[in-house]
């Protein structure tokens, strides 16, 4: 199936590694100019030259603290001169610690809605004009299922996941008229190079050994297994496409059919 997507520009944010890593290849693969940001600029660079050298695409690393507004201005600015219009922006960078109320700071719920919630909407403010300009835009917001199921181990994930949910929701209703449509993608579990963080704190919080926390995930998803970077990467840029622009305004989860929520299966035991 051809998507289209040859020759348009798309913005990545936290591709360095992981599910922003993947989408860039894939979005590179068919034929997308991509600027993207990370935090460290080492990585960042090395992701950018293996998914040029691979698909021959122009890949533009540019660092960039998405909790600075400072820095998502810049980074936006950055990318839209670089490559002279912005079609497609694919917000993704940011995670938010597990853990249970009585383990979580100030700090780290702090963190939580600083990058994975007011990441996005710094990012979402800066393309959202250029779009318009252009008379057209396409938005991803990739974020994750913890938004709409219930666990107590994921309170913090599923606050920032809930808000930036309902806030993609309520500017495909604003924006429709500047025919721009915006899409949320909800992962569950993913194997990517945070995984293993994770998986030790589900143990410390729990009081389980690493191999017995590592089966959780799998244990609450039907096809018994988390999902592969790739596999995520794939959806995104199907949506990202003209084929899927109609999909607006709605949240599409890609988690195997995640039934209940993994800490809670373990309470059950």
């Amino acid at each position: 199936m051809d998507l289209g997507l040859q020759g348009k520009k798309a913005v990545v944010t936290g591709a360095s590694a992981g599910i922003g890593k993947a989408v860039t290849r894939t979005l590179a693969q068919e034929g997308v100019d991509v600027a993207i940001c990370a935090r460290r600029k080492e990585p960042l660079e090395a992701a950018a030259a293996e998914i040029s050298k691979a698909t021959g695409r122009k890949i533009i690393p540019l660092a960039a603290d998405l909790t600075k507004p400072a820095d998502a201005e810049n980074f936006v600015k950055q990318a839209h001169a670089a490559l002279g219009r912005i079609d497609i922006l694919v917000n993704n960078a940011g995670s938010a610690p597990g853990g249970v109320i009585e383990h979580l700071t100030e700090e780290e719920w702090a963190s939580a809605l600083q990058l994975k919630f007011m990441g996005y909407v710094r990012c979402m403010k800066h393309v959202l004009p250029i779009m318009q300009k252009q008379k057209k835009g396409r938005v991803v917001n990739v974020i994750g299922n913890d938004g709409i199921k219930f666990s107590y181990w994921e309170i913090a994930p599923g606050a920032a996941n809930a808000a930036g949910q309902n806030l993609t929701n309520s500017l495909a209703s604003q924006y429709g008229k500047d025919n721009i449509s915006f899409v949320c993608v909800n992962p569950g579990p993913v194997r990517t190079e945070r995984w293993t963080g994770l998986v030790h704190a589900m143990a410390r919080d729990m009081n389980l050994s690493f191999e017995q926390a590592d089966k959780l995930a799998p244990a609450s998803i039907p096809l018994g297994r988390i999902a592969e970077s790739e596999e995520v990467a794939n959806l995104v840029t199907f949506l990202a496409s003209d084929l899927a622009f109609f999909v607006n305004g709605t949240m599409i989860e890609i988690d195997g059919g995640q039934n209940k929520p993994l800490m809670d299966r373990m309470r059950d035991r």
